[in-house]
């Protein structure tokens, strides 16, 4: 019974995610300069969707990433370049917000494990080719 409970709550998760409130109210209505629309839509495709994990704010139909979406195209508009907006973000949701996390100690194993991964792999291969050759 607590099993099917569980998986009830799980199911239906999703359908407690949006909220009966309309949109932001930029959320779908794009700025009148292009130019800095072409900056927030650039800006929206780097930011992740913090409900969604793993979308992007620019494809994302949750009520948060709507808000998000708003928020940045409200301060383009108020003047704010991508990389304030992305700082002011970062500092708010943390790195886990960004496609691209800058470097720092929490970030660096992020940044060095496809290289270790990669040399590991390089060296194991070389070892199982020298066996080979000796048979």
């Amino acid at each position: 019974m607590k099993r099917l409970v569980a998986l009830a709550l799980l199911v239906a998760a999703p359908a407690f995610a949006d909220t009966p409130l309309p949109p932001a109210a930029m959320a779908d209505t794009q700025l009148p300069d292009p130019r800095q629309e072409a900056k927030a839509k650039a800006l929206m495709d780097e930011l992740r969707c913090v409900v969604c994990q793993g979308q992007a704010i620019a494809d994302s139909d949750a009520d948060m990433a709507g808000q998000m979406r708003a928020l940045v195209r409200e301060r383009i508009a108020q003047g704010e370049s991508p990389d304030q907006i992305r700082d002011w973000l970062i500092d708010r949701y943390g790195a886990y917000i960004t496609y691209d996390p800058p470097m720092s100690a929490v970030t660096a194993p992020l940044w060095l494990a496809p290289i270790v991964l990669l040399l590991a792999g390089v060296w194991i291969a070389r070892a199982s080719f020298k066996q080979r050759r000796r048979r």
